[in-house]
């Protein structure tokens, strides 16, 4: 089971969410979870004026062996208006880039934040995640 927290956070205050939700699904082959604009097919939905958060921003997916990861997928702007970052377990700090487009496996049986950043502003998008072991 992955469990997804996701909160939007705006001026620069990590105390100040404009919303906070969850999501869940099965550690089974093929189970998808997305984050962004879009509620049809989203499970997390950002506000819809936050436009440096895509339609569908993140993926969240669930390989063969009962592995999940997470990918930054491609908007329609060549360059992205965002920054991610992944932080697993207890790390500190800002976290390890996620490349646009690209993919990280997320720790079996741990815990961590995928953070969607607005280069424009301080605004964030904070998903939280926890894998069952």
């Amino acid at each position: 089971m992955l469990e997804l927290t996701m909160a939007t956070v705006a001026g620069g205050d990590e105390g100040a969410t404009a919303g906070m939700s969850m999501a869940e699904a099965p550690s089974e082959p093929g189970a998808v979870l997305r984050v962004g604009r879009d509620e049809r097919v989203c499970g997390l939905v950002t506000p819809q004026d936050w436009l440096f958060v895509s339609r569908v921003h993140l993926e969240f997916r669930c390989g063969p062996e009962g592995e999940w990861s997470v990918c930054w997928l491609r908007g329609s702007q060549g360059d992205p208006a965002a920054e991610v970052r992944v932080r697993s377990g207890g790390e500190r700090g800002p976290g390890l880039p996620l490349a646009y487009g690209g993919a990280a496996r997320l720790p079996r049986g741990g815990s961590g934040e995928v953070v969607v950043l607005d280069r424009g502003g301080p605004r964030s998008v904070n998903v939280g995640f926890y894998q069952e072991p």
